[in-house]
């Protein structure tokens, strides 16, 4: 969802922004709709084609870490 905000905050269409970071059209949908998750080459080339830094595309995804309870 970040990268779609994103990439709609700065009137890009799925293709501009295929075309700006060197990655398929479909791929980036995938990417946008959760169905692909991306390497961080592929994470560095949407950030460098949204002109923003990597954290960026980060803001607001809350992290879940599997607790495992630890036996006595």
């Amino acid at each position: 969802m970040q990268i779609r905000r994103l990439r709609e905050e700065r009137g890009y269409s799925l293709e501009e922004l295929a075309e700006r970071s060197g990655l398929s059209f479909r791929g980036l949908i995938y990417i946008e709709h959760g169905r692909r998750n991306p390497g961080v080459l592929t994470i560095l080339s949407i950030a460098s084609g949204l002109n923003v830094a990597p954290t960026r595309l980060f803001e607001g995804v809350s992290q879940t870490a599997d607790k495992t309870e630890a036996g006595p």
